[in-house]
């Protein structure tokens, strides 16, 4: 699986530059539609040119970052994959109740964390130690809320809530419960 980190980096850079593109379409048509000039002004066909390649491009983009997201493949074919290793995780009055003290998991294993809100909308992150995501999802009352996720480097992970919860939501944090080893790879 690519790194979330990686992923971030390159679209965070490939949207940016669409950004810019755009931004210097809307500039480019409020400059010449305010500069007083004797011409007809902006040309159709330079216009619509510009809107059409803004178009390719962002379809594009879309198009080569589609399977950049790490978990993607495994949603879409979700019953090809079959777990080696499940988490049931319950989260009620602001608090994750995990199956045990540590989950442990071993590099490589596909594993699914199954997580059910017996009350409220929360989030279900999980962290580095310099506070990156890894991955996360909303986990909503009385709907299914899982993700199946393989790791493929050790560490020591943190559990966070990532959705407003109301105040004491901030507080859901479960500091260096998930452990990962057996890669060989330190996580960053």
């Amino acid at each position: 699986m690519v790194d979330s980190a990686v992923v971030l980096w390159g679209q965070t850079l490939a949207y940016t530059l669409y950004c810019l593109v755009m931004i210097s379409l809307v500039g480019w048509f409020g400059y010449r539609v305010t500069r007083a000039t004797e011409g007809p002004g902006v040309r159709p066909a330079y216009f619509y040119t510009f809107v059409g390649f803004l178009a390719v491009l962002g379809v594009s983009l879309h198009i080569i970052t589609y399977n950049t997201i790490p978990w993607t493949a495994m949603d879409l074919h979700r019953g090809d994959y079959t777990p080696d290793k499940t988490f049931e995780i319950r989260v009620a009055n602001h608090e994750f109740q995990l199956p045990a003290e540590r989950l442990e998991i071993d590099c490589s294993e596909l594993v699914l964390f199954d997580v059910t809100s017996e009350d409220l909308t929360y989030g279900f992150g999980v962290f580095r130690p310099d506070h990156s995501m890894v991955f996360q999802m909303q986990v909503v009352p009385g709907h299914r809320n899982d993700i199946l996720w393989r790791f493929e480097e050790d560490g020591i992970y943190t559990i966070r809530s990532t959705e407003y919860s109301g105040p004491r939501g901030v507080f859901m944090i479960m500091e260096d419960v998930v452990e990962v080893t057996g890669c060989g790879v330190a996580d960053a």
